[in-house]
């Protein structure tokens, strides 16, 4: 193995050493070498008219109540209303998978449980494959984007029934 091919292995093995444990830069020096690598921060997303929306870091937001209480909670795909359900929302820009790989199975499926820990999908961003997980504990009742999508920073990609 040449010394490039090295140098490309211990900064994949950074990479995921990264990604293992959420940090977000890592700046390494020894001697006159230096390795610093930064992932892209995700900005916060505007509030939708009309609602609140309350952030949980890492991807787990709630609707509040609408601005006028006499309104009522629109019906959602999965027979509840927006009331009823937490969403999974994004927590970068990229593209959204469903499976670790394209041959393999999904992550969770309409119906599954799923707990704070759980994975949920990967998001693809800038090459790095980024699991996501639920950080809630419930039934997930409704996926809202397609395998393969692209994704924005604070979409919801999920619904969840909480316990």
């Amino acid at each position: 193995m040449s010394a490039k091919d090295a140098d490309v292995q211990r900064i994949r093995e950074l990479i995921e050493i990264m990604k293992e444990n959420d940090l977000v830069k890592i700046d390494i020096r020894h001697g006159d070498d230096r390795i610093a690598l930064r992932r892209a921060e995700p900005q916060p997303p505007a509030p939708a008219t009309g609602h609140i929306i309350a952030t949980v870091p890492g991807a787990v937001s709630a609707a509040a109540a609408p601005a006028d209480p006499s309104a009522a909670s629109a019906p959602t795909a999965a027979g509840g209303t927006e009331d009823d359900y937490v969403e999974i929302r994004c927590p970068m820009v990229g593209t959204f998978y469903e499976a670790p790989s394209p041959d393999s199975d999904p992550y969770i499926e309409i119906g599954s449980h799923v707990e704070p820990q759980t994975v949920v999908c990967i998001i693809e961003a800038m090459k790095v494959m980024n699991e996501i997980k639920a950080e809630t504990g419930g039934t997930i009742v409704e996926r809202l984007v397609a395998n393969g999508q692209a994704v924005e920073y604070g979409q919801a990609i999920f619904r969840v029934k909480p316990d």
